[in-house]
């Protein structure tokens, strides 16, 4: 007996390797499926911008980074003693508006390094409600906990989101000819706007992504959301705020994501990856044993002999840690 209506998904290509450079960008779920990727060391900047929720936004920092276009200064304001800049999320912070700037000219920098030679973008939509700032109305990524008299809040169309970023490719297909694009809808629910509202800006989400992918033929699209709503269609997959997936929810989307795009190749790497994150994570009975004080080397000299091809210096110190805390 089946109890989830399971559907195939076609098979993405060209796969995502170690020698692939990629740029993860969008929702919080665009941030999930980077850490993935990165705990596994595949080469991926995530979110450097921070958590995006809206396509014009995501669309608007990657132009503006490719054209090394100047920083809107009448996008940034004070709060508590802290600069932030509207059309990022507030993990984009400083103490001066002067260092704000530095920070961002240097986010900017990365990402236009990596969208250059980025092998595949990974793009999650996050909602189609957009709050407007100013005078000329520019669409603000997060809203910093201003009055909202400050704003004016509307739905975009799909063909303002499809002409937003029809507009970035042209930019960026004259740098990078040869990307692959990943769309997909996040799978987690915008409840604040109405549930109602919710399904509506999903469903804008959607025409947009497709009519994109009709278009392009370097564009695809991932179903994390329909995985979501249809083969995990219950509330013992969310977390507590029914809203965003559980863990369990996200560990199946990611395996669905990894059969579809990475290549198999890749996956005794990654079995062997995954291990040393769960050696890593478990705690010993008596630190002090002999049993323990063996399997900490053991894992030393297993990451030491991955660490020549891969960025395990994380790892190391979490290691260092452990074996720190013997005899405590």
């Amino acid at each position: 007996m089946h109890w989830t209506l399971a559907f195939d998904i076609p098979e993405g290509k060209p796969k995502i390797n170690h020698r692939s450079s990629l740029l993860s960008i969008g929702s919080c779920f665009s941030t999930i499926i980077g850490d993935k990727l990165m705990d596994r060391k595949f080469p991926v900047l995530n979110n450097p911008f921070g958590t995006l929720f809206n396509p014009i936004s995501m669309a608007q920092v990657m132009e503006d980074a490719l054209l090394e276009m100047p920083i809107n200064s009448d996008m940034v304001l004070a709060r508590d003693g802290l600069y932030l800049h509207f059309g990022m999320h507030s993990d984009v912070v400083a103490y001066s508006a002067e260092s704000l700037m530095r920070l961002i000219k240097k986010k900017q920098q990365l990402t236009k390094s990596v969208l250059e030679s980025a092998s595949h973008l990974l793009i999650t939509f996050g909602t189609a409600w957009v709050y407007e700032y100013g005078n000329h109305g520019q669409v603000v990524a997060n809203c910093h906990k201003q009055p909202s008299g400050l704003f004016e809040k509307r739905l975009l169309s799909p063909e303002e989101i499809f002409k937003n970023f029809n507009a970035f490719f042209n930019v960026l297909r004259q740098i990078n000819p040869s990307f692959q694009l990943l769309f997909t809808v996040s799978p987690v629910r915008h409840t604040k706007e109405g549930i109602p509202e919710n399904q509506l800006s999903k469903s804008v989400l959607r025409i947009a992504a497709q009519m994109i992918v009709d278009q392009f033929e370097f564009a695809h699209y991932f179903p994390s959301y329909e995985i979501m709503i249809d083969e995990l269609r219950d509330y013992r997959f969310y977390k507590q705020d029914r809203v965003h997936p559980s863990e369990e929810a996200e560990d199946y989307i990611w395996e669905r994501f990894k059969n579809t795009w990475i290549d198999p190749k890749t996956y005794p790497l990654i079995q062997e990856f995954e291990g040393i994150k769960r050696d890593l994570s478990h705690k010993a009975f008596n630190p002090d044993s002999p049993a323990h004080i063996k399997f900490l080397d053991n894992l030393q000299r297993k990451i030491e002999r991955y660490s020549k091809d891969f960025d395990f210096s994380k790892e190391m110190d979490q290691l260092r840690k452990k074996q720190q805390y013997r005899g405590r």
